[in-house]
This record gives C-alpha cells, sequence and structure tokens, in this order.
C-alpha cells in the first residue's frame, strides 16, 4: 500500500527538498546509486565485469524542461561511449536511456527524441555494443515503441522494456518476440490507473509469467529484470522447456540489491547483468526504488532511526 505513495512523492517538489536535506539520504542512496559522474563510475563498471558479470549504465535524470537540457543528456551518453570505449568490453556493457530525458514530453519531442537518441546508438554499434530503452509511465509507449522500431531498421540489436502490470503488455510482448527484438520484461515501477493495469500484487506476478512465457518461446532475447527469486525459477524452467541456452537470455537486476544472487548465477553461466544508475538527478530513481520492494523502504527508514 505504500507504494503509491512514494510513487507520488517521487514526483513531488517539497518530498524532493525533504528527502535530499536528510543528513543520512546521501549514504543511503549510495547503495542504489555508486556515482555522480563517469569518472566515479568507470571503477564499477571494471570491478563488476571483473566478477563475469554484465553491467547496463544508466544516467539517471528525468522530467526535463528546455531542449538544452535533452541535449546535455545525449552528450551524457557520449561522453559514457567514449570512456568505455577504452574498456573494450562490447555488449558486456551496454546503455540504458529514458526517453523522457531526451526531450521527449517537450513540444516536437518525438522527433527530438529520436534525433537525440540516435547518435548514441550510433556511437554504441562503433564501439560493439548497444542501447536499451527503458519504458516509462504508459502515456509515453506508443512514442518509444515507435522509435525503437525506427532505430532497428539500422541498428536491429537495440532492445526495449515492457511492464507486466500493463494491460497492453501481453500483445506487445507478442508483437516483439516475432520480430526478435531484445526485450527487458520487468514488473513496472510507476503508479498507473486501473484502467490501464493491474493494481494486485498477484495478478502482476501472473502477468509476468505469461508475458516471460511468450518470450521465451519467441524469437528473441529476454532480458529477466527481476529479484524475485520464485521468478527467477520459473525463468530457469520455462528456458529449459523452450529448449534455450544460457546464453540465450539473461538475468537483470539492481546494482545494491541482492548482489550474492549476481555473483551466484553468473558463477552456473548464466547471463547476468547489473542495472547501474549514476548521475546528480537521482532523486526520482531513488523514490522508484524504495516503492519497487518494502526491504528497500525499511533500509532507508532505519537509516534515518539510526543516524538521528
Amino acid at each position: 500500500m505504500l507504494g503509491p505513495v512514494i510513487l507520488a512523492a517521487s514526483r513531488s517538489d517539497k518530498m524532493r527538498k525533504i528527502v535530499s536535506a536528510a543528513p543520512v539520504t546521501k549514504p543511503v542512496v549510495n547503495r542504489f546509486i555508486p556515482g555522480e559522474t563517469v569518472g566515479q563510475v568507470i571503477p564499477i563498471v571494471t570491478e563488476l565485469t571483473g566478477k563475469g558479470l554484465e553491467v547496463t549504465l544508466d544516467v539517471v535524470g528525468e522530467d526535463i524542461t528546455t531542449v538544452e537540457q535533452s541535449y546535455a543528456a545525449r552528450d551524457a551518453y557520449l561522453e559514457l561511449i567514449d570512456r568505455l570505449k577504452d574498456l573494450g568490453l562490447g555488449t558486456r556493457a551496454e546503455m540504458s536511456v529514458k526517453l523522457s530525458m531526451f526531450g521527449q514530453a517537450l513540444e516536437g519531442g518525438h522527433e527530438l527524441a529520436l534525433a537525440n537518441v540516435r547518435p548514441v546508438v550510433e556511437a554504441a554499434a562503433a564501439i560493439g555494443t548497444t542501447v536499451t530503452l527503458d519504458a516509462e509511465d504508459h502515456t509515453t509507449l506508443d512514442s518509444m515503441f515507435a522509435i525503437h522500431e525506427e532505430l532497428r531498421k539500422d541498428f536491429p540489436q537495440t532492445g526495449c522494456v515492457i511492464q507486466a502490470y500493463l494491460f497492453r503488455t501481453e500483445e506487445d510482448a507478442r508483437r516483439l518476440a516475432a520480430n526478435g527484438s531484445r526485450v527487458r520484461i520487468v514488473k513496472g515501477a510507476y503508479k498507473e490507473p486501473a484502467e490501464v493495469a493491474f493494481q494486485d500484487k498477484a495478478e502482476i506476478d501472473k502477468a509476468y509469467v505469461r508475458i516471460l512465457k511468450i518470450l521465451m518461446e519467441g524469437q528473441g532475447y529476454p532480458m529477466i529484470g527481476s529479484h524475485d527469486p520464485r521468478l527467477i525459477a520459473i525463468t530457469q524452467e520455462l528456458a529449459r522447456k523452450a529448449g534455450r541456452k544460457l546464453d540465450e537470455y539473461e538475468f537483470q537486476m539492481l546494482y545494491g540489491i541482492r548482489s550474492e544472487e549476481h555473483v551466484r548465477l553468473a558463477a552456473e553461466g548464466h547471463r547476468m547483468r547489473v542495472y547501474t544508475a549514476y548521475g546528480t538527478d537521482w532523486y526520482g530513481y531513488f523514490m522508484r526504488r524504495l516503492a519497487e520492494k518494502p526491504a528497500n523502504l525499511l533500509f532507508f527508514v532505519r537509516s534515518l532511526i539510526t543516524k538521528n
């Protein structure tokens, strides 16, 4: 029940100021966001890949209000790609982008976001890696999927994200699985109305499994975004039934959550990718991490109580 409250707070400027000013916030944020600059996150990439893990990197920042900010977001990713080039990791280090950060919600936003993300996808391909388009709230998805389809004409390895709690997602999954796309499935972390999304956790879990089955039986490359041990076990069983090899799908988990499980899955031969965010505009990302799992909120609250 706290999830919707926290998600509402993620959009509140007043709550942003309160949380940002709390003296213990920064140490807790560091659990999920290991740096503010590309220079701080590159050693994290080296550390994770040295453990046999893979990474997807997200420069945090949403709800931009100017075209200039969208250009700055593009340039931040281009800087990241330039630094990754020296590591020579190929697809072991890819990127995740939110099109809102590239200007999707501004006037003429669809065309602006496409124009901004294309050079990032081109630069990623030039160093042997790729980009995944993150899903945001349901009002943005038609634009995101259209941009994804356009980018795949020249860069078919471009991935996208689907969210199990949305009613539309099973249909989206069938379309994407049929055309061989890279698809990350997550439960969903935005506050969505009952008209478009399941509200009950059990229903969301059931939808997740239905969609996962579609992806596993399709022609695409499933990327399973979950920390849930039960869903991980179901994934392994569905992959076995579909005759998929270990390199024909992957698990993805957030930096700072169940880190021991990351290493365990990699040691078993699975592709295990760690979603690693960095940057100064961390608030919205941080609040959604709290909303997704009660244990994350308890971790934060206990830190507040301990420090104050």
